[in-house]
């Protein structure tokens, strides 16, 4: 028999472990944020009628966020000063406190996350919320979604890419097809591994609008993500995610046909002592193994890493030192012992090498100069956070070698070298068509805006230039050579320095004269590239030809005469699109403004770029470096007694591949 002190201690630990479990599951009544999108292209001031009017639908908005459906759209609207906006909830979350909590979390900080802006997109966990100055209700604009992807790769890659596509299209085909524009699935990868897919449209759109919202993401998806182990996709009008591990809420199973009915009510015949004899040890059984599924689920989702998000959650810590480090025996060997003939060009930094690796993967080696001071951990500490930046326009670091004096950077190896090997060579130019510069140009954007916005770390890269922009097979760009690069603070906006490093002609102005950069600073430098992608001429040629006029200010005067089109690349003039070529033309000069605050982020910039409904504003005369004759022969001047500048074309090595703020 066992005595009351016994079954005092059984229920005591029974207690202690109830507790425990229930203390694992996330009990916070705060909405997880995601991500946000908030254009600078329309703002209104405090104060403002528009404001008034916002305020107004947050109002109704908030109002109606209990809403059965989850959904609830609303417009308040005076001369001139409309507000169109609307919630939506995760359909799994629908008439819980979730969605509630949720919608009014987004309502107050999307104007403190969106200040000023006309135009808002946030998402959260379980809900979104979306307001503009412009209808857009029951439409589903043509727009690549922000997508975040997990960091792990799947295994059998092919496999998993079949079962992911067809099983996010049958999502899509349901939740289009649904009243509440709401489906999810469960399918099995393999027999340990097994998929959940979620797939919503907010509910004013038709069948046909959402399953095209769904083909835009999921085209984003083959080009971003695939192979990823979790990616989320973010669509102002909707939105897919998959995991594998459960991220929503199931519906519960409903009884098996033919089940026997419950037994009936009585007394049981079944000793009092042995009943908790055999309840208690299953009962902690299987509060444990919960216990351990939802630490398991929680490590899982602390994985899940964000490419789109500019304020990420957590802390990723799974690039480690140890996972990033090489030997540098077997970088000799991959690249027999830095041979000549296996040198693919020369910098400010040192030299960079194809090397192969002992399973046969390609890489490239960058070899750096030996004059660098920066420490051992540092150096290490800062290959682990380059290492997280992983984006299809980035090129991807792989790895480091520290032996001795040696310091060498391994990343992923790029076939098709820079872009300035085909833009500036009469012989090769040909080979960029006007298509293919409008998807280099896109994919810059997308690059530098993960950089300045979606990375979990804000990254002024301060040497944007053609020679830096590498093409994959498929001509895609990635950018590359981050020794100049800056990583700044969440809330950081802008930092000095008393070196000025870079390239000549690529350089803001206010780099140039007092040091500041930002990225602002950034945004100079693309739209000096943008205008040499258009052009296909070099910003420094003008210098050789006409000291008083450089690329920036040809490309104004042209815009100024109305006759833009002419700045265009003789060899594209049969075969281009006017529209885009103008657009580009334009945004180029809005990102060259001598003033920063009057530059775009880039995150306008893709919006700029992927939405021809905007009107832009109009640029003002661009800021002129103008060199003279004398100085275009030397190969550095002083600018006072502390800043330098290179006037050739390599770039100045500063010291440290980064130099980390603290938050």
């Amino acid at each position: 028999m066992i005595n009351h002190q016994k079954m005092k201690n059984i229920t005591t630990l029974l207690l202690i472990i109830t507790i425990f479990t229930l203390l694992s599951f996330p009990t916070s009544t705060e909405a997880d944020y995601v991500a946000k999108l908030c254009p600078n292209t329309a703002t209104f001031t405090p104060n403002s009628t528009f404001q008034s009017n916002l305020n107004r639908l947050l109002s109704a908005l908030s109002s109606n966020a209990n809403r059965s459906t989850g959904f609830y759209n609303a417009t308040v609207q005076t001369t001139n000063n409309a507000v169109y906006g609307l919630f939506l909830c995760r359909g799994d979350v629908v008439g819980t406190d979730a969605c509630e909590t949720c919608v009014a979390t987004a309502i107050a900080e999307a104007p403190q996350r969106c200040s000023f802006k006309k135009q808002v997109v946030i998402w959260y966990d379980d809900c979104m919320l979306r307001y503009s100055n412009e209808s857009f209700f029951s439409t589903a604009p043509q727009l690549n979604p922000l997508y975040m992807w997990d960091m792990d790769n799947a295994t059998d890659q092919t496999r998993f890419n079949q079962v992911v596509a067809a099983s996010m299209n049958e999502v899509a085909t349901e939740a289009a097809n649904d009243a509440d524009k709401f489906a999810t699935k469960k399918e099995n990868v393999s027999d340990l591994i097994h998929l959940y897919i979620l797939g919503q449209c907010t509910q004013d759109l038709s069948a046909t609008a959402c399953r095209r919202c769904f083909s835009f993401a999921i085209a984003e998806w083959q080009i971003c993500c695939s192979g990823k182990l979790a990616v989320r996709l973010l669509h102002p009008s909707c939105n897919v995610r998959y995991a594998i591990y459960p991220f929503y809420n199931a519906t519960a199973p409903e009884p098996a046909p033919g089940a026997p009915p419950p037994p009936p009510k009585g007394k049981s015949k079944i000793p009092t002592v042995t009943v908790v004899a055999i309840v208690v040890p299953i009962s902690v059984s299987v509060l444990l193994i919960v216990v351990g599924y939802c630490c398991i689920t929680r490590r899982a989702r602390k994985k899940y890493n964000q490419a789109a998000a500019d304020e990420p959650s957590g802390d990723n810590d799974i690039t480690t030192v140890g996972a990033l480090q090489f030997d540098f025996a077997a970088i000799q060997a991959a690249t027999s012992n830095f041979s000549d003939d296996h040198k693919l060009g020369e910098g400010g930094f040192g030299k960079v090498y194809k090397g192969i690796l002992s399973n046969g993967q390609e890489v490239a080696v960058k070899r750096l100069s030996r004059n660098s001071d920066q420490g051992t951990e540092g150096f290490k500490n800062e290959m682990v956070l380059v290492a997280k930046l992983q984006h299809r326009n980035l090129v991807r670091l792989l790895g480091f070698c520290l032996e001795g004096q040696e310091k060498i950077l391994i990343y992923e190896f790029v076939p098709n070298k820079s872009l300035d090997c085909f833009l500036f060579d009469p012989e090769r130019q040909g080979q960029l068509d006007w298509s293919r510069r409008y998807k280099i140009i896109s994919g810059i954007t997308r690059g530098i805006m993960y950089l300045h916005e979606d990375s979990r770390l804000r990254i002024i890269h301060r040497d944007l230039k053609a020679s830096n922009i590498l093409l994959n097979g498929e001509m895609h760009p990635k950018i590359s050579d981050f020794g100049m690069a800056r990583i700044f603070g969440v809330d950081q906006t802008q930092a000095n320095t008393n070196r000025i490093v870079g390239t000549f002609g690529y350089m803001s102005p206010e780099y140039v004269r007092h040091g500041h950069f930002s990225v602002k600073s950034d945004l100079y430098s693309f739209g000096v590239l943008m205008l040499e992608i258009i052009s296909g001429k070099k910003n420094s040629e003008f210098f050789h030809t006409d000291a008083t006029e450089n690329l920036m200010s040809h490309a104004w005067k042209l815009w100024r005469d109305g006759a833009p089109l002419e700045l265009l690349d003789p060899c594209l003039r049969d075969f281009y699109s006017r529209t885009e070529v103008i657009r580009c033309i334009h945004i180029g000069l809005l990102c060259v403004q001598e003033v920063p605050a009057d530059r775009p982020t880039m995150q306008s910039v893709v919006l700029m770029l992927s939405s021809y409904s905007l009107t832009l504003p109009s640029p003002q005369q661009p800021a002129f470096f103008l060199q003279s004759r004398a100085m275009g022969n030397m190969s550095e001047a002083t600018l006072d007694s502390t800043q330098s500048i290179s006037k050739s074309s390599p770039s100045v090595y500063e010291g440290s591949i980064t130099e980390v703020y603290p938050r």
